[in-house]
């Protein structure tokens, strides 16, 4: 087992890898940026290191300084997490040059599965289902991709072949407006990837999200931890996943999971993943079709810990420390769903809120599991993700664990930003998510929208009572040759938020 592991993230899941290596009799080294100086995981690492600016291309994107980092602090390898260098294949190949294990798969599976054409291919030849459409071994032209959606009928969807989280990907129902479409798409992923190669696939107009967690260690032994049902997205993100699908019955559930097993063997894979499937319900029960393989830990595996008693991050360490994967396929315990609360602002399209968390308070409740990366006093910049905080609860069944998910969700109290608490409070009550009725264009077809915010009663009167002590207090310390004092009142601090406003 490892000694020493340099964590290269930041936030939640930075933390979430610190209390794993903690658990395991692991010393860890936190990396940050200024931004983070002050940020609740650098204290809780035993060793911490500033790795440069607040923009990630300076900090948690900087692979050099990364590694410089790990052989200064002794660390035998890295945790990259998810988001920022988690699925980059050179970082994983820098990793091993410096003799460092890098936790997750080799740098040629990841390369291989992150190319969206490649693992398409992949899933074929291992006689996995996947959506009708062309994928181009090299780059095709618009015209080329017309000819093809022409022969497969539209709809049709465009996809980034190096792309995911919706970037360079576009709908083209008829031939009239193809070439314009096709080229904002190659566009947009040039932009985003570096890379401008599109492909074509039948567009499923109402899918469900599922995705199957796969663990393999490097003996061999591949094995499925079930799936999470990630339907409910905005922009092509998610935002609350559940486990089991209240889709799938015991056939297709069994099916699913064992294709997933049988891409990863053929691929050669190796640590924690998560491969993802578009679900099509139909007259006679329901398709699934090849989406993506996510070669790294997800933001959502606290629903698969809870359902399936099983330390995903434990196994991601022991598996990249070369133990053997000795563990049976539990059965599903339950119910378990998350949902992301973010700082944003619902009002308006869901725009970042940025800020200082004046106050936050997560309730301690039964069979609910708060994962955050901030407390109060943090704040929110315009950098990273503004993701504030993962609620999940469990349950014997799911009406349970909704109903204890929104009961966790009332409790929070946050001051100081805009949240998505009451959106999805709205979204977990909807009468439609209630009965299971979900697909990937639910919140476009529902159109939900909160009411708007108001912060806590308690919080009005106790800054309206603060608001003339503090006055007070500046009149009693004004120095006498009339400087101003040096205690500026709430309102100063706050902004433009006011009472009532």
């Amino acid at each position: 087992m490892f000694r020493k592991v340099l964590v290269a993230n930041r936030g939640e899941i930075a933390r979430r890898v610190i209390q794993a290596c903690r658990e395991l009799g692991i010393r860890t080294v936190a990396v940050y940026s200024e931004a983070d100086a002050n940020a609740p995981f650098v204290r809780e690492a035993d060793e911490a290191y500033l790795l440069g600016g607040a923009p990630a291309s300076e900090s948690y994107l900087n692979i050099r300084r990364i590694l410089e980092v790990a052989q200064q602090a002794g660390a035998q390898a890295i945790h990259p997490g998810y988001g920022f260098l988690s699925e980059n294949p050179e970082f994983a190949a820098a990793c091993a040059q410096a003799g460092i294990v890098f936790i997750g798969p080799r740098p040629e599976v990841i390369r291989l599965l992150g190319d969206k054409g490649a693992a398409k291919r992949a899933a074929e030849r291992a006689g996995v289902p996947t959506v009708p459409g062309y994928t181009p071994e090299d780059h095709a032209t618009p015209e080329t991709l017309l000819q093809a959606a022409q022969q497969l009928g539209f709809p049709v969807l465009l996809k980034a072949v190096a792309g995911g989280g919706g970037k360079g990907m576009r709908i083209a129902d008829s031939p009239e407006r193809f070439l314009e479409i096709a080229e904002s798409a190659a566009r947009e992923a040039q932009n985003a990837f570096g890379d401008p190669r599109l492909m074509l696939e039948r567009y499923i107009a109402h899918p469900r999200h599922i995705e199957v967690q796969i663990l393999a260690d490097q003996h061999g032994t591949v094995m499925h931890l079930y799936e999470r049902e990630c339907s409910i997205q905005r922009r092509h993100q998610k935002i609350i996943e559940e486990s089991p699908s209240p889709a799938l019955d015991a056939k297709t559930r069994t099916a699913i999971c064992e294709a997933a097993v049988r891409l990863a063997q053929a691929v050669g894979y190796t640590n924690a993943g998560t491969v993802e499937f578009l679900y099509e319900q139909t007259p006679d029960g329901g398709r699934f079709y090849f989406l993506e393989v996510n070669t790294r830990l997800q933001v959502e595996h606290p629903v698969t810990e809870l359902v399936m008693g099983v330390d995903l991050v434990h196994w991601q360490i022991r598996i990249a420390a070369g133990e053997r994967l000795e563990l049976s396929l539990p059965k599903l315990h339950g119910h378990a769903i998350e949902a992301r609360l973010y700082a944003e602002d619902p009002e308006n399209e869901f725009a970042p809120s940025l800020g200082t968390l004046l106050a936050y308070q997560v309730p301690h409740l039964p069979g609910v599991r708060v994962d955050s990366g901030v407390e109060a006093g943090s704040v929110i910049t315009h950098h990273y993700d503004p993701m504030i905080a993962k609620i999940i609860a469990q349950a014997p069944d799911r009406t349970t664990a909704i109903r204890r998910l929104v009961n966790a969700l009332e409790q929070i109290t946050i001051v100081g930003v805009r949240t998505n608490q009451a959106f999805l409070m709205d979204v977990l009550q909807h009468p439609a998510f209630l009965v299971g009725a979900l697909h990937t264009g639910f919140l476009q077809e529902h159109q939900i929208k909160s009411a708007p915010e108001t912060p806590p009663e308690p919080v009005l009167l106790a800054l309206a009572l603060l608001e003339p002590l503090t006055q007070q207090r500046r009149q009693l310390t004004t120095p006498h040759d009339g400087a101003p004092a040096p205690y500026p009142s709430p309102w100063e601090q706050l902004g433009r938020w006011r009472i009532g406003a």
